[in-house]
């Protein structure tokens, strides 16, 4: 018995695919075989499995269990559930891994995997060892057994442990993704006036996409922010594992804007802790943190790599633009978007500001979303190489922890390589637009110095 992935399913972070065309259930049987060969040769015996709302996901659990009870693992079942359930079932049961099937946020023709082995993530290199474990057919044999465990009500719970919070008028909206049943159990148990959209699971998402870090995709939260005048509104993507914020004025409160505020009260009882953000977070984020006398730390992009420098760090908070925010303090250090909407609600308390005013308080920058574009996957990492020899020619101040962060008089501007797309990632900040556009300059003179143009955005 062997198989072959197609190449394009294993990325960096995790495996992912077009649901019959890249990805099916053949991939999800090999996924167990090597997973649970992975985990008995580490020395495990049991493996938590959870799957999101998509429409292939439980026939892609039920292949997936098949590998892995052929591997000789025992699989606990926690269901339908978002992606922090079963980092949550990983981190608390008696058990050496845990994999949950979900497409993310990604269309709903896709799907995928995201895998944790003895509460380290499990990625990069783990991953391409599953396609070269299947084409060998190098795999453990034995007969797991299969349990159920109803784990949600345990989850909410979890969630509000030692909240301590004040009471508020919320709009949330789960985007039709897995989240829906986690949030209408958590509102029930919080103080306040809550407002629910779109928390039916329905994997076709017919009411918008559910990425909340595309701001058309928070219309439908603005509005009821708006008609009821409530104090702010949070939106969750399909899996629940990033998260997206409105102030009362139907201001985006972006994923660093967010760390700002979470760290507030971190950092009043953690004082000189560090505190990571990516490399696309705002300059204004960093100053932050180091004028609440914490340790601001950039890092790459990407949740598995920000999970192991926070371990390596002891770093209480990080997160990330795209709305992955991770907490160590008081949990257990994945990116969990329910929490974080819970601990938001519990630092806007303990500050003692309104949404709105702590969003308003914030520097006023002028910024370029993030914006990407295809480039062919033979030359992604060299193109960033060839910027940075010669910014380095030219004696400009680069950092150059993930591609290419430059700061200049007017602000800052990034190009780094997608480790999980053929993209080009460009982001820049500047003080005002006459600034924004001599940086946009800057990146378009670089990317023609290597034959590209930044022309047509390719989308996620």
């Amino acid at each position: 018995m062997t198989h072959r992935f197609d190449p394009t399913s294993l990325r960096e972070y995790d495996i992912r695919g077009i649901v019959g065309e890249t990805l099916g259930t053949a991939d999800a049987t090999a996924i167990g075989r090597g997973f649970a060969t992975r985990l008995r040769r580490a020395g495990g015996t049991r493996v938590a499995v959870g799957y999101d709302g998509r429409l292939s996901s439980p026939d892609l659990e039920r292949a997936l269990i098949e590998g892995l009870i052929a591997g000789g693992v025992d699989v606990v079942r926690i269901g339908m559930g978002p992606t922090p359930m079963l980092y949550y079932a990983e981190a608390i049961l008696e058990v050496d891994g845990g994999i949950q099937i979900t497409g993310s946020h990604n269309p709903g023709n896709y799907n995928g995997f995201k895998m944790v082995l003895q509460h380290l993530p499990f990625f990069g290199e783990d991953i391409q060892d599953l396609g070269r474990l299947a084409e060998a057919g190098d795999w453990e044999e034995g007969s797991g057994t299969v349990t159920n465990l109803d784990i949600i009500d345990e989850y909410v719970g979890r969630l509000l442990a030692g909240y301590a919070g004040g009471a508020y008028k919320i709009g949330w909206d789960t985007g039709n993704g897995a989240s829906g049943p986690v949030i209408e159990k958590l509102v029930k148990l919080l103080p306040g006036e809550h407002h629910l959209l779109f928390t039916e699971v329905d994997g076709t998402f017919p009411n918008h996409h559910p990425d909340p870090t595309e701001e058309k995709n928070l219309a439908d939260l603005k509005k009821l922010v708006a008609d009821k005048q409530l104090d702010f509104g949070l939106a969750f993507d399909g899996d629940g594992d990033r998260i997206g914020a409105i102030d009362g004025t139907g201001r985006v409160i972006w994923g660093d804007q967010l760390l700002s505020i979470l760290a507030e009260p971190v950092l009043k009882e953690e004082p000189g802790a560090t505190i990571i953000a990516d490399v696309k977070a705002s300059q204004a984020l960093y100053d932050r943190i180091a004028e609440l006398g914490g340790k601001p730390l950039m890092w790459k992009t990407g949740h598995s790599l920000i999970k192991m420098k926070m371990k390596e760090t002891k770093s209480p908070l990080a997160g990330e633009m795209s709305g992955h925010i991770f907490f160590a303090h008081d949990y257990y250090g994945f990116d969990d978007a329910h929490y974080a909407a819970v601990r938001l609600i519990r630092a806007a308390h303990m500050i003692g500001k309104s949404m709105t005013e702590l969003r308003g308080a914030m520097p006023a920058m002028v910024n370029t979303p993030e914006m990407r574009f295809q480039v062919d996957e033979s030359r992604k990492f060299a193109v960033i190489d060839e910027v940075l020899d010669r910014l380095e020619t030219e004696g400009a101040d680069v950092n150059r922890t993930d591609g290419a962060r430059v700061n200049t008089p007017d602000g800052w501007w990034l190009l780094r390589a997608s480790n999980t797309q053929d993209v080009l990632v460009a982001r820049a900040e500047a003080k005002d637009q006459a600034g924004l556009d001599r940086l946009m300059a800057m990146i378009d003179a670089q990317l023609a110095a290597s034959g590209l143009v930044r022309g047509e955005q390719a989308g996620h």
